[in-house]
């Protein structure tokens, strides 16, 4: 298996982010089984067992980096002083199990992507 591609880049030269890979639902009675992980076990070749891995874990990184960006977003939306029912800060930590310090973060992240998200 090759390395991923580098995601292409925007204006401003950050990356911009691809869908991830799909996932494969496990069927109700597969997930019942703690042992069974997307099929993994069944997998004897360990080059085949290797790639699955990766690209399981690559799809899984992916979708908690952009689940990330939704949260900054919505911590932002949350945080916008333009809202009559705005949320501090410290309210923002506690519902989304934050410190206050890294609720400030997220919200700064949050107003940046959606202002790179803006059109011009």
């Amino acid at each position: 298996m090759s390395e991923p591609n580098p995601a292409p880049e925007r204006r401003g030269g950050e990356p911009r982010h691809r869908r991830p890979a799909p996932l494969l639902f496990e069927p109700p009675d597969a997930t019942s089984d703690p042992e069974h992980f997307f099929d993994l076990e069944s997998i004897e070749d360990p080059r085949e067992l290797l790639g699955r891995a990766t690209e399981l874990a690559l799809a899984f990184r992916a979708a908690a980096d952009r689940a990330m960006e939704f949260q900054a977003m919505a911590a932002a939306q949350l945080a916008d002083p333009g809202r009559f029912d705005r949320l501090p800060d410290e309210a923002i930590a506690e519902r989304a199990e934050w410190t206050a310090d890294y609720a400030r973060k997220m919200i700064e992240f949050g107003r940046e992507l959606m202002r790179d998200r803006t059109p011009e």
